[in-house]
C-alpha cells in the first residue's frame, strides 16, 4: 500500500527555537533545521520571543538553542519566553506531550555559563517517559550525520520506518524567500548550473498557522515590501517607554542645529585593499549612504566628533565617537547602543561585477515566498527584524545595508555555491570543505585567515549566484553593541533640547597570517564616519544593575583598556548623583586601569585627577612599560588591603572589559583576596565559604561584570 506522504508531513511539525546574542546559536538552530527539513518535518526555525507559549502543543518536537550572555543570563531575543514559561497560572501538563531537546552554548570565560565549546543536547522521549544526557563538542558540531538525528527523533519519526527515506544531503533545499524586480521588465536569464533543488510540488512546509508572526505584503510595483508583525511584545524597557515620543516629519528633525564649533579631527583614512593585494587608500566620498534599515525603537543621532585617542603611531587605533540625541531619550550608565554597520560602496560593487548583476543592481526589488507561500507558515524563516524595509529598495541597497558580503563563511555556504559553478575543479573543492572529515582545512582556509566570503567567490570566480537567491547565501549584518561611556554632567550638550552620548571603539585593522589586512565590519565604518553623519540606532539597556549608580556603596571598578568606558559613565553619574542630592551621601570609588603603555593607551588619564569625581585611588597596570608584564589582576593582589576593605563595607565589584583571559583572572584574584584577608574567621571552610560569598555578591549584584 502507497504511503501518503503529505498527510503524513502534516502530522510531523519541528519547531526550533534559538536565544542568541552573536549568531552562534542561530547557526545551529538553522543547521538543525535544515536536519528536520530532510527528515520531512514541517520546520519553522525562530527566535524564542517570536512565539507564544501556546503555539508549542501545535509540535511534534520543540528544540530550544539557547547561548549564555553576562553572567550566565539569557539572551536578549530570548527573555520574554523564558518568563512566559515561568508563570505560576501555567497548568503543570501543558506541554505534557510535546517532547523537546535543548542545546546549551556558553563561554567559559563567564563564570555562569555551559563550558566552553560544548553542546549539552537532553532528550526527553514522552512516549517513552525516559530522558538521555547527550555532550557533544561543538568543534565536532559537523561530524553530526543525519542517522544521529534520526535516532533522536525516532519517536516521531514514523515516515522512516514506513519506507519514506530522507532528503539526500546532495540534494539542494529551496529558498525560503526570493527576489523579484519591482519593474514590468523580463527576468533575466536563469544562470545555468547544475542544481538539483527540491521541487515546489514536494516541499515540506504546508501551512501552520492562519496568522502568521511576519507576513510579507503584495506591494505594488516600485513599493518597498513591508513587514507586518502580529506579536505583541509587553513594552517593559526604557526604550519601548520612549517610542513614539519624537513622531516628526524629516523637515522637523531636531538635529536642524548648527554643528558645534569644535575642532573636527581628521576622518581616517581606512587602510583597505584591491584584491591584487595592493593596499590604498580611498576618498571618503565612498563612505556608505546614508540609508538604513527600520529597526524597533530606533532614534536619530548625529555624530559630532570622531576623535584618535591613541597616538597616530600607535599600533591601535581608538576613537572617541560623541553623538548628539534628542533629550527625550534617557540613558544609564552601563546601557549599550546598538549600531547597524554597512558594506562600503567599493566591495558591493566588486561583489556585483564578480557575479554579473550590474543589469539588476540598481532596479527596485521586494521579497516574495518561494512557492510554497513560506510566510503563511507562521514565520518559518529565520528574519532579522526589518531585513529590508528601504524605500525603493534595490539590490544594491540590500548588499550594503542588510546582508554582510565580507563574513567569514560557515560551512554551509560552501554547499549553495557549489551548485552554482559549471568547473568541476573548482565545484569539488567547494564540496571538500563541507566534509566534517576535513575541519582543519576547513579552519585554515576560513577561520585562520579571516577569509570573508566576498574574497571566496573571488578565488572561486566560476561561482555566479543568481541574484534572486541573495537572501540565502549572504548572512543578515547584526547590530554590533557598544557600552556608553558618558554619564552625569557629560552628558550635557550646549544644544537645546540635546543630549550628548559618547562611545570608546577599538577599531579592529590587523594583517593576518597571509598578510592581508583584515577590518571589523562596524568599526571600519565607525571609524570613516565623516562629521554630521545621521544614523539611526536602538538603545539596550545594561547589566551593571542600578545599585551600583548610588553613590552610597563603595565602588570598586576594573576596567582595561577599552573596558573604561562604562566605568567611566558610572563614575560620572555618581559625581552626578552626589552633586545634585545633597542627601546622598558619596562613599569611595577606586578604579583599577589597565593597558599597555602609559603614554598611548591610558584612556581618560586627564579626568581621574577631578576631585569632584569622587575617585580616592586609581591603580594602574601598564604590561609593557617594564620587563615583566604586569596585569590588573596583579595589581589587585598587590592592593588586597584596600580592596578587602570596600568588600567588607559591602562593596559592589563591577569588571568590564574583554570577556577573553581577564574576567576569570580577575575573578581568581578577588577570591584570593577574600581568603587572603577575610583569613579562616570569615571563612572557616576556606575556599568553599568564599567561592559562596561572591556568588551571594552577584545574586544581590554585588559582583557585576560586563564583558564582550
Amino acid at each position: 500500500m502507497a504511503v501518503d506522504v503529505q498527510s503524513q508531513r502534516h502530522d510531523r511539525k519541528a519547531l526550533i527555537l534559538y536565544g542568541s546574542e552573536t549568531g552562534n546559536s542561530q547557526d545551529v538552530a538553522e543547521e538543525l533545521g535544515r536536519m528536520a527539513e530532510r527528515l520531512h518535518f514541517i520546520t519553522r526555525v525562530s527566535e524564542m520571543d517570536l512565539v507564544e507559549i501556546n503555539k508549542l502543543p501545535d509540535y511534534t518536537v520543540v528544540i530550544f538553542a539557547v547561548s549564555t550572555t553576562g553572567q550566565g543570563e539569557f539572551p536578549e531575543n530570548a527573555r520574554k519566553f523564558w518568563k512566559s514559561l515561568l508563570r505560576k497560572r501555567l497548568p503543570p501538563d501543558c506541554l505534557s506531550h510535546v517532547a523537546f531537546t535543548t542545546f546549551g552554548l556558553g563561554d567559559s570565560s563567564y563564570p555562569h555559563s555551559f563550558t566552553r565549546g560544548y553542546l549539552i543536547l537532553i532528550v526527553a522521549d514522552v512516549n517513552q517517559g525516559s530522558i538521555s544526557l547527550l555532550v557533544n563538542s561543538i568543534s565536532v558540531w559537523n561530524n553530526w550525520e543525519q542517522r544521529r538525528f534520526i535516532r533522536v527523533v525516532r519517536p516521531m519519526n514514523n515516515m522512516i520506518k514506513d519506507g519514506v527515506t530522507p532528503i539526500p544531503q546532495e540534494v539542494l533545499l529551496p529558498p525560503k524567500l526570493i527576489l523579484e524586480l519591482q519593474e514590468n521588465l523580463p527576468d533575466p536569464p536563469q544562470v545555468s548550473t547544475s542544481n538539483q533543488i527540491y521541487q515546489a510540488d514536494q516541499i515540506h512546509h504546508p501551512a501552520v498557522s492562519p496568522q502568521p508572526a511576519i507576513e510579507i505584503l503584495n506591494n505594488s510595483p516600485g513599493q518597498t515590501p513591508k513587514v507586518q508583525s502580529e506579536l505583541e511584545t509587553p513594552d517593559t524597557s526604557k526604550q519601548s517607554a520612549n517610542r513614539n515620543k519624537m513622531e516628526r516629519s524629516p523637515s522637523q528633525s531636531i538635529y536642524d542645529f548648527p554643528l558645534p564649533l569644535e575642532e573636527e579631527p581628521a576622518v581616517c583614512n581606512q587602510l583597505r585593499e584591491n584584491f591584487d593585494g595592493e593596499p590604498h587608500d580611498d576618498p571618503d566620498s565612498t563612505f556608505p549612504p546614508s540609508k538604513s534599515v527600520q529597526m524597533l525603537d530606533q532614534f536619530e543621532v548625529i555624530l559630532l566628533e570622531n576623535k584618535r585617542m591613541t597616538p597616530k603611531d600607535h599600533w591601535q587605533d581608538v576613537r572617541q565617537l560623541t553623538f548628539g540625541v534628542s533629550d527625550e531619550e534617557a540613558y544609564d550608565p552601563g546601557d549599550v547602543i546598538n549600531i547597524m554597520p554597512k558594506n562600503f560602496p567599493e566591495d558591493v560593487q566588486t561583489l556585483i561585477d564578480l557575479m554579473g548583476w550590474n543589469d539588476v543592481a540598481d532596479i527596485p526589488v521586494s521579497f516574495v515566498p518561494s512557492p510554497p507561500d513560506f510566510y503563511h507558515a507562521d514565520n518559518l524563516l529565520s528574519l532579522a527584524p526589518g531585513l529590508f524595509p528601504i524605500p525603493g529598495g534595490t539590490l544594491r541597497d540590500l548588499l550594503t545595508h542588510n546582508l554582510d558580503i565580507t563574513a567569514i563563511p560557515k560551512r554551509y555556504f560552501f554547499e549553495l555555491i557549489a551548485y552554482n559553478t559549471d568547473d568541476p575543479v573548482h565545484k569539488e573543492r567547494l564540496l571538500e570543505f563541507t566534509n566534517p572529515a576535513l575541519s582543519d582545512e576547513f579552519y585554515d582556509y576560513t577561520s585562520r585567515p579571516r577569509r570573508g566570503i566576498l574574497e571566496v567567490l573571488q578565488d572561486f570566480p566560476s561561482v555566479k549566484l543568481p541574484w534572486q537567491r541573495a537572501a540565502q547565501f549572504f548572512p543578515v549584518m547584526r547590530c554590533r553593541k557598544y557600552s556608553i561611556s558618558s554619564g552625569g554632567t557629560l552628558k550635557t550638550s550646549p544644544n537645546r533640547g540635546m543630549l550628548k552620548l559618547q562611545l570608546l571603539v577599538a577599531i579592529v585593522k590587523y594583517k593576518t597570517v597571509l598578510k592581508k589586512v583584515r577590518q571589523g565590519l562596524c568599526s571600519r565604518y565607525l571609524a570613516a564616519m565623516p562629521i554630521g553623519t545621521r544614523l539611526k540606532v536602538t538603545l539596550t539597556d545594561g547589566s551593571l544593575g542600578f545599585e551600583a549608580t548610588k553613590a552610597y556603596y563603595p565602588l570598586i571598578l576594573i576596567g582595561p583598556g577599552t573596558g573604561v568606558a562604562p566605568c567611566r559613565a558610572l563614575i560620572w553619574e555618581r559625581a552626578s548623583a552626589a552633586l545634585f542630592d545633597k542627601m546622598i551621601p558619596t562613599d569611595e570609588t577606586i578604579l583599577f586601569y589597565g593597558g599597555r603603555n602609559k603614554l598611548a593607551d591610558y584612556f581618560y588619564s586627564h579626568e581621574w585627577n577631578f576631585h569632584h569625581l569622587g575617585l580616592t585611588n586609581v591603580f594602574t597596570a601598564f604590561s609593557r612599560d617594564q620587563k615583566e608584564k604586569i596585569y590588573v589582576q596583579d595589581v589587585i593582589r598587590r592592593e588586597k588591603k584596600e580592596v578587602w576593605r570596600m568588600i567588607a563595607k559591602g562593596g559592589i565589584i563591577v569588571v568590564c572589559g574583554s570577556s577573553g583571559k581577564m574576567p576569570r583572572a580577575v575573578r581568581e584574584a578577588i577570591l584570593w583576596v577574600m581568603l587572603e584577608e577575610g583569613g579562616v574567621e570569615k571563612f572557616p571552610k576556606g575556599r568553599e565559604d568564599v567561592e559562596a560569598e561572591l556568588k551571594r555578591m552577584e545574586k544581590r549584584k554585588h559582583y557585576v561584570q560586563e564583558t564582550w
